[in-house]
């Protein structure tokens, strides 16, 4: 005998989560199937828990700054092994309360891993062996993705970002593999936390996607502070044992470690779900949509990083309530996946909205657009008169005066940007960040200070 439901959401993280809320809300009956804690790669192994090890690594440069105001810390004693169980106590929490919020939402959690019979049928295997047969109206698929491990011999002895969050201790020295975000916040927060950190990166640049000149900033940022990053560098294999473990690479070098993360991208989560079954179509690692969630099958919709478009926690959730908004609410609306600000919260951070300068230059040309920039140390760095310097961007169309990116690397950033995307999306031109009057003294006065 099956359960019968109006939705069935399979994943419930961020964007599975918002979907079945909102769904819940304009009446639906739904039920969402997880095998793991409730809250998804952003709550869990993410977002959360990441930015929490940030601010955790950056009291290094506080303490070091402190003697210049005044203060004086004494003997100071890292303990990562402490930050790390209060991080992981904090993820139970948040655990709890999402679970709370699905339960007052009327949204019925079945815990274990479901996988497709036929369309609109999902079978869920839980943790004990039992078995519950699910059949839905419509089905949503929000599985998220999985870090990748590279295929080289020895990947199995190296950690990929989800281990990170369950280590006890940090070792003397970590070899990080990547030159994504997740690369580089990790090998800044290990840095920060005391570790000697080596970071290969198999092209000549951080970041690709991000502003170029922004990206070398990080990187110089990085350099400065004591991270190695070997570029044109690629791991060959990894030997030894966890804790003492030896990774050579392409060239032939070997680099002596207590660890090795493995941060070289992520892909959707699609194993056991036996999509085939239901008719869903995969292409190559990923679930295609439309622009209203839709797959190829009638009724089965997939929104988040399953989809692989845009791979952020606020994209996923914003597809989930838009599926909702148009299924279940009668408010037909689609997701804008063209502006959307982003962030690295590496150490400095880096955020930025709109088009860096290269996808500028890309598609008006050199004579089309103005790029205008600052650099300089920030008020906060003034007495210690040590730490990177703070850039700032404007991408501007010449004729029509139109922002068509803004970019910052700098203590803030992220937090800077987000107010930036505002007026960005709204079309605001140079003329109208000009008029604005600045707050004295801030770093975020610059953007409306530029000279033309």
């Amino acid at each position: 005998m099956a359960d019968c439901f109006d939705l069935i959401v399979l994943g419930a993280g961020s964007g599975g989560l918002a979907a079945a809320k909102r769904a819940a809300s304009y009446g639906a009956r739904v039920a969402i199937v997880e095998g793991d804690r409730v809250g998804g790669t952003c709550v869990i192994r993410g977002c959360v828990p990441k930015k929490l090890l940030v601010y955790g690594s950056a009291y290094r440069h506080l303490l070091e700054a402190a003697p210049s105001y005044g203060w004086d810390p004494g003997e100071v004693r890292r303990d990562p092994g402490r930050l790390l169980a209060n991080v992981r106590a904090e993820v139970d929490r948040l655990n709890t309360l999402h679970i709370g919020f699905l339960q007052k939402a009327g949204v019925e959690l079945v815990s274990g891993w479901g996988r497709f019979q036929a369309p609109g049928e999902v079978l869920v295997r839980a943790s004990d062996g039992s078995e519950r047969l699910l059949k839905g109206e419509r089905t949503l698929i929000a599985v998220g993705g999985r870090p990748h491990r590279p295929a080289i011999a020895g990947a199995e002895l190296a950690w990929v970002s989800d281990d990170m969050f369950l280590l006890e201790s940090l070792p003397e020295a970590v070899v990080v593999v990547g030159a994504g975000f997740i690369a580089c916040e990790f090998a800044c927060i290990l840095h920060g936390l005391g570790v000697q950190v080596t970071q290969l990166v198999r092209g000549d640049h951080l970041l690709r996607g991000f502003d170029r000149e922004a990206s070398d900033a990080v990187a110089e940022a990085m350099q400065a502070d004591g991270i190695a990053i070997r570029f044109a560098h690629s791991p060959a294999a990894i030997s030894g044992e966890p804790g003492n473990l030896t990774l050579t690479t392409q060239s032939g070098e070997e680099l002596a470690c207590g660890g090795v993360l493995l941060a070289t991208g992520r892909r959707p989560f699609l194993d056991g779900l036996n999509l085939e079954a239901a008719g869903v179509a995969v292409e190559g690692h990923r679930i295609p949509v439309d622009a209203d969630q839709r797959t190829n099958v009638l009724d089965i919709y997939a929104v988040g990083d399953v989809t692989d478009r845009v791979n952020l926690t606020p994209v996923a959730v914003d597809e989930g309530r838009a599926f909702a908004d148009t299924v279940y609410g009668k408010r037909p609306r689609q997701v804008d996946h063209d502006l959307i600000a982003s962030a690295v919260f590496s150490q400095p951070e880096l955020s930025g909205v709109g088009l860096t300068e290269e996808q500028a230059l890309e598609r008006h040309g050199q004579e089309a657009i103005q790029v205008h920039r600052a650099r300089f140390r920030p008020m906060s760095q003034a007495l210690p008169a040590s730490g990177p310097r703070v850039l700032l961007k404007l991408i501007v169309e010449r004729a029509s005066g139109k922002v068509l990116g803004c970019h910052m690397v700098g203590e803030h950033a992220a937090e800077i940007i987000q107010m930036a995307a505002i007026a960005i999306g709204m079309g605001a031109t140079k003329a109208d960040f000009d008029r604005t009057m600045a707050l004295h003294p801030s770093v975020a006065e610059e953007f409306v200070t530029m000279p033309n």
